[in-house]
């Protein structure tokens, strides 16, 4: 980190400066936010995480560019939520591979009461393997954000999408005030936020200005930022979406690390559809997180080997996570536990 170069943190961003650092000449805009990174972070490390859906579809949603959606038909088989013995076993492997976060990802509007002390297992059994946690389970309410938080989990993730203006052309099931209510429940209960977009859904670059913008002006910048790129998934409203221009996918990156210096931006879905070169690029424009595996929830992502492939060209290194010595000890103590549980009872229809 190069401490000379430490720019202020602002949380008063207006939609003039937004659109005015999308429109720099690119060599200039790359320029400054790899300066406003190195500022930060190690330019050379990128976070890793792993993506697990623990419930697959038949989500009463209708975003529109979801597979899991129950009201499109994309093929997608509907699954029970998963056995904690099975996502203690996927976190596990997650770990072997590199990764320092599991997120769990389940095909809810929210959850009900019954599930709650089923992922809270998840959690508490993902944490004492010495990884950090991270859930996805559509909207929350005061007590569940606070049975998460003191279940252990580190993050919880809520996008926004897209900017206020354009969300109606997205969702209509839910409002963009459901979903900020659900944040401030998550930065009430102590967890920290996980929360960012998808480009390349018909919006302008206004639009994406303005997701931005209502992200870089919370009162806490999200700790980590996934920028989506669309992946097109036959059988939804997005299916024939034009592809979004490569060059405009990387200065939304850019703008991201601008406005929000210390989150971790997250090189997310649609990885698959990009080269190494521009994902080389992100990278450069303030990109230090990733998911890593083949599958993100129910959408392709790069192999492993392929990313420490690319790694390697680059000189990058996974970021490590730092195990606290009281979470190591109770590892042995979970684990047993979840082993000697009768699991079969951790596995019912939660698509019901």
């Amino acid at each position: 980190m190069n401490a000379s170069f430490a720019p202020t943190i602002r949380y008063d961003w207006t939609r003039t400066e937004i659109t005015a650092l999308f429109a720099l000449p690119f060599s200039d805009l790359m320029f400054q936010a790899q300066s406003v990174h190195r500022a930060h972070f190690n330019p050379n490390e990128v976070q890793i995480s792993t993506l697990c859906s623990i419930k697959t579809g038949a989500c009463p949603e209708d975003c529109a560019y979801c597979p899991q959606s129950a009201r499109y038909d994309t093929g997608l088989e509907r699954e029970k939520l998963m056995a904690v013995e099975k996502v203690i076993e996927e976190a596990k492997a997650a770990k072997a591979s590199g990764a320092t976060r599991f997120c769990m990802g389940a095909a809810w509007r929210s959850p009900k009461n019954k599930d709650m002390p089923y992922v809270t297992t998840m959690v508490q059994g993902v944490k004492a393997l010495g990884l950090e946690t991270c859930m996805t389970l559509g909207m929350l309410d005061e007590s569940q954000a606070q049975e998460l938080a003191d279940a252990g989990l580190d993050y919880y993730n809520h996008n926004l999408d897209t900017s206020p203006e354009y969300y109606g052309e997205i969702i209509t099931t839910r409002t963009y005030q459901d979903r900020l209510e659900t944040l401030a429940n998550v930065r009430k209960a102590g967890m920290k936020v996980c929360c960012g977009g998808i480009v390349g859904m018909g919006e302008e670059e206004n639009d994406r200005a303005g997701l931005l913008q209502q992200l870089a002006n919370m009162s806490e910048h999200p700790e980590s930022v996934p920028i989506n790129m669309l992946v097109k998934v036959g059988g939804t409203p997005l299916e024939n979406e034009a592809d979004l221009d490569p060059f405009d996918f990387l200065r939304t990156i850019a703008v991201a690390r601008i406005l929000m210096p210390q989150s971790h931006v997250r090189l997310s879905a649609g990885r698959e559809q990009m080269n190494e070169q521009t994902q080389a690029m992100a990278f450069l424009a303030g990109a230090n997180s990733i998911f890593y595996g083949e599958k993100l929830l129910t959408t392709p992502n790069p192999e492993a080997n392929k990313d420490m492939q690319l790694f390697k060209k680059l000189g990058i290194k996974p970021e490590a996570y730092e195990v606290h010595e009281d979470e190591s000890e109770q590892e042995a103590s979970i684990v047993h536990q979840l082993q000697e549980a009768a699991m079969d009872s951790m596995f019912y229809n939660a698509a019901k």
